[in-house]
């Protein structure tokens, strides 16, 4: 799994207006290239009536599953320049979908490709661009007299925290990024002078900053 990656939140959509035709663009994260073409449909059910809607999405770590389609438009002024904001922004598992309805006023290719551009943007600007990292459970299982120093520790670290379980003992969910986890667990360990059950967890993202 990527240590981070950048993405959009959720599903948005932004309307622009170009000498006289409506761009709308749609964006949303997915997890499958299978999701993308389901999204792709779904928005293309919605604005049937349009004269265009272009798409293109990047899907995997390794930006592996990649498509871009001009759905109409005169080859490469639709998908590709969609695709590239896509891949220029950094964002992995996105897809986005341009919706054109024509307005009367022919734009060229050069316009073409600026439009599906600032369609694309402005899509995935009202999508809520993010970064995910990743960060891996550190469970600590401990005596009540050490909860006070523990706490205060992960408060003057900002280390990220999950639950907090009281039972006989205390039970803390600790959220350090993957790649520290093993030497976060030893650092617990020692400030606890070895008097805690440490277990690594499962590991999950959060959104960066948050």
């Amino acid at each position: 799994m990527l240590a981070k990656y950048a993405t959009v939140r959720q599903y948005g959509e932004a309307e622009i207006v170009i000498k006289k035709s409506r761009f709308i663009g749609h964006a949303k994260p997915v997890e499958s290239e299978q999701e993308a073409v389901l999204f792709i449909e779904e928005i293309k059910k919605r604005h049937w009536n349009a004269t265009h809607n272009c798409s293109a999405y990047v899907i995997g770590e390794r930006d592996q599953f990649q498509k871009a389609l001009d759905d109409g438009e005169p080859s490469g002024t639709a998908g590709r320049p969609i695709l590239e904001v896509i891949k220029n922004r950094g964002f992995k598992n996105t897809v986005v979908v341009v919706t054109r309805y024509f307005g009367g006023i022919m734009l060229g290719a050069g316009g073409l490709v600026r439009a599906y551009t600032d369609g694309a943007v402005a899509g995935t600007d009202a999508a809520g661009p993010i970064v995910n990292v990743l960060h891996r459970e550190v469970v600590v299982d401990a005596d009540y007299t050490w909860y006070g120093k523990i706490e205060n520790e992960l408060r003057g670290r900002g280390v990220r925290v999950g639950d907090v379980g009281f039972t006989d003992r205390v039970r803390v969910v600790c959220l350090p990024e993957a790649g520290e986890a093993e030497r976060f667990a030893a650092w617990m360990t020692d400030l606890t002078q070895g008097q805690t059950v440490i277990e690594l967890g499962e590991e999950k993202y959060f959104v960066e900053g948050e």
